[in-house]
C-alpha cells in the first residue's frame, strides 16, 4: 500500500479558513521588524498566512488580525503594498 503524504494546512487570518499551505500567502515580519509579502515560503520571521484576494486582506486589517497574528503595528503604506503584492 503506497504511503499517503499529509498536506500541511494553514489557517487564512482573514476569513479563518483552514486550507492548503500552497494555495495562501505568506505574509512574514522579518527580524529586522520589516513587513513584507514571502512569496517563497522561507523567509526567516514570524508568519502570516492569506487568501490571495482582497476581501481576506480587508478582514484580516479591519479585524486588526494582522497585526496580532504578527505582533507589530502595520501602517498604512505597508497595508498598501500588501494589497499591491497580493493582486499580482
Amino acid at each position: 500500500m503506497p504511503k499517503v503524504k499529509k498536506v500541511p494546512l494553514r489557517m487564512c487570518v482573514g476569513c479563518q479558513e483552514m486550507k492548503p499551505k500552497r494555495e495562501l500567502t505568506r505574509v512574514v515580519r522579518t527580524p529586522e521588524e520589516k513587513v513584507e509579502i514571502d512569496f517563497t515560503g522561507k523567509k526567516s520571521g514570524r508568519g502570516a498566512y492569506l487568501c490571495p484576494n482582497a476581501d481576506c486582506l480587508q478582514k484580516a486589517i479591519k479585524g486588526k488580525r494582522l497585526e496580532r497574528s504578527l505582533e507589530c503595528a502595520i501602517s498604512p503604506d505597508i497595508i498598501e503594498s500588501l494589497r499591491q503584492g497580493l493582486m499580482k
